[in-house]
C-alpha cells in the first residue's frame, strides 16, 4: 500500500479536488498533454487508442444503419454560414477565420469548421435532383475548431474530433426516424461499451442545437454528481434546405424541399469515461473499450523460465485478447502494478517461479482489485469470464450512483434546498414555460439537461 501511495502522490484527491484529479489523470495514464496552442490537447497513442476503439465501434454500427462516410472540406467561406441566421447567431462566439494565406489578404474569409451543416446543405442542393437520390445518409470523422473562453482536456478543447453525420430525406416522418436512430445508437456505444448509463431524452427550445427544430441528447453522470451531455442526434427539417435550396422532384413530379438532420459524437466521451469510472489510483476502462485488456507482468524475470513462460502466455492469450507483456528490466513489479492500476487495465496477471511450478498464476481485477489464483490449464476461460464480469460490474457501478444522485422536487423551494445540498440530478415538473427555466438558472445557476424519454408523475 505504502507503494501505491508514493506512486500517485502527484495525483490530487479525487474527494477533494475533483477538477485536478481529472487533469492529473489525463496528463499521468499518458492520455494527453498540453500544447503551445492555447486550448488545445495532443493525443498520446494510449489516448488515441481508447478514441480509436470507440470510434471502430460507433463506425460499425453506422454502417449497419446505411450510413457511408465521406470527407468535406474544412474551411467553409464565411457567406455560406450567414445564410442561416439562428445557426450563425449561435456560433458566432466560437467562430474563427482565415483572413490571409499566401502573404495575401482573402477575397472572402473563410471560417475554421465548428461543424458542417452549411457546407453539406451547399453539396447536397449540387447533388440532388430527386426522390429517386434519397435518403443521402453521410458522416465524416474529423476535428472542428471552436474558441471556447475555457477550455479543459477532452471535455471542451478548442480543436476536438468527432464525427458528424449530414442527412437528407424525402419526408419528415423519414428524417424524424433517423434523428431518434441514431441516438439509439449513441446510447448503445456509451452503455455497451463504455459501460455508462444514459438518460435519453428531447432538448428543451432553450438548449437545442442553432437551427435545428428539435434537438435529442444522451446525459450521462459523473462520479461528483455532474451532467456531462455525451451525444446529440437534431431533426434540422427544412432550416437548411430552404435557405440553401435543397431540392427535389418528388413522386408526382413536383418540386419539394428535402428534410435534413444532424448528429454527432465527440472526444468528449473521453472525458466521459475518466469521469464517470475513475478513482483514486487512477483510470478504469471497461474490458470492451481498453486497449489493453490484459497486462502479462512477470515476477523475478531473471530467474530461468519466468520469462520464456511469460512470452508463451502472451502469444496464446493474444489469439482471443488484447494482451501486453510488461518485460521491462529497469523498473519494479510493484512500479508496474500501480502503473497498471493508474491506466486503468481491466486484467493483470502475475506470473513467478513458484506460480509456473504449480501451474498456476494471479489474476486481479481493476475494479474490484480482488485478486485470485487461477490454473493456467483454464486461463482463457476465467479472463473471458472475469472480463465479462468486470464489464458488467462497472456499469452496474455507474448504474447504482445514477439512481443514488436522482432526487425528485416538486416545489421550486425544494429545487432550491436539493440542488444545494450536492452535485446531482433533480427531477422536477415542468410548464413548459421558458421564463420558468430561465428563473430556476437565476436562482440555482441549474440548466435544464433534458425532458426524459420516460416519464412519471411527479406530484405527491
Amino acid at each position: 500500500m505504502a507503494e501505491n501511495k508514493e506512486f500517485v502522490k502527484d495525483i490530487a484527491n479525487i474527494d477533494e479536488d475533483f477538477g485536478t484529479w481529472y487533469t492529473d489523470i489525463v496528463r499521468k495514464a499518458d492520455l494527453a498533454d498540453y500544447t503551445d496552442t492555447k486550448g488545445c490537447i495532443a493525443i498520446k497513442p494510449y489516448g488515441f487508442a481508447i478514441w480509436e476503439n470507440i470510434r471502430n465501434y460507433a463506425d460499425k454500427l453506422f454502417k449497419e444503419t446505411g450510413v457511408q462516410n465521406v470527407y468535406f472540406p474544412m474551411l467553409i467561406p464565411e457567406s455560406l454560414l450567414q445564410k442561416e441566421k439562428d445557426h450563425v447567431e449561435g456560433f458566432a462566439p466560437e467562430v474563427a477565420m482565415v483572413t490571409e494565406a499566401g502573404g495575401e489578404k482573402l477575397e472572402e474569409r473563410l471560417v475554421i469548421r465548428p461543424t458542417s451543416e452549411t457546407i453539406f446543405s451547399m453539396l447536397y442542393s449540387k447533388w440532388l435532383k430527386s426522390w429517386r437520390d434519397l435518403p443521402m445518409i453521410y458522416n465524416q470523422w474529423c476535428s472542428v475548431l471552436r474558441w471556447e473562453k475555457e477550455t479543459r482536456p477532452f471535455l471542451r478543447s478548442r480543436e476536438f474530433l468527432w464525427q458528424e453525420g449530414h442527412t437528407i430525406h424525402e419526408t419528415k416522418e423519414e428524417a424524424m426516424e433517423r434523428t431518434l436512430l441514431m441516438l439509439e445508437v449513441y446510447a448503445k456505444v456509451v452503455e455497451e461499451l463504455l459501460a455508462i448509463p444514459v438518460i435519453k431524452g428531447k432538448k428543451t427550445e432553450k438548449e437545442k442545437f442553432s437551427g435545428a427544430e428539435e434537438t435529442y441528447t444522451i446525459e450521462t453522470l459523473t462520479r461528483d454528481g455532474r451532467a456531462l451531455q455525451s451525444g446529440t442526434s437534431h431533426y434540422i427539417g427544412q432550416n437548411f434546405t430552404k435557405p440553401f435550396e435543397v431540392k427535389f422532384q418528388n413522386r408526382e413530379g413536383k418540386e419539394e424541399y428535402a428534410y435534413q438532420t444532424s448528429w454527432g459524437i465527440s472526444t468528449r466521451l473521453m472525458g466521459a469515461l475518466i469521469m464517470a469510472h475513475g478513482d483514486e489510483r487512477g483510470l478504469k476502462l471497461a474490458p470492451k473499450l481498453a486497449p489493453i485488456q490484459v497486462k502479462i507482468i512477470p515476477i523475478a524475470m531473471h530467474k530461468e523460465g519466468v520469462l520464456e513462460k511469460a512470452e508463451e502466455l502472451k502469444e496464446r492469450l493474444s489469439k482471443e485478447f488484447r494482451v501486453e507483456l510488461d518485460d521491462r528490466k529497469e523498473v519494479t513489479p510493484g512500479f508496474k502494478f500501480n502503473e497498471c492500476e493508474l491506466k486503468g487495465i481491466p486484467l493483470r496477471i502475475e506470473i513467478g517461479p513458484r506460480d509456473i511450478e504449480n501451474g498456476k498464476c494471479i489474476i486481479v481485477r481493476r475494479d474490484t482489485l480482488e485478486k485470485k489464483e487461477i490454473e493456467l490449464t483454464n486461463l482463457e476461460n476465467e479472463i473471458r469470464e472475469t472480463l465479462e464480469e468486470i464489464q458488467k460490474n462497472m456499469y452496474r457501478i455507474c448504474e447504482n450512483r445514477l439512481r443514488e444522485k436522482t432526487v425528485v422536487a416538486t416545489t421550486l423551494k425544494e429545487f432550491e434546498d436539493k440542488i444545494n445540498e450536492e452535485q446531482r440530478y433533480i427531477k422536477a415538473m415542468w410548464c413548459g414555460d421558458s421564463a420558468c427555466e430561465d428563473k430556476i438558472k437565476e436562482l440555482t445557476g441549474a440548466h435544464s439537461r433534458c425532458i426524459p424519454f420516460e416519464q412519471e408523475n411527479l406530484r405527491r
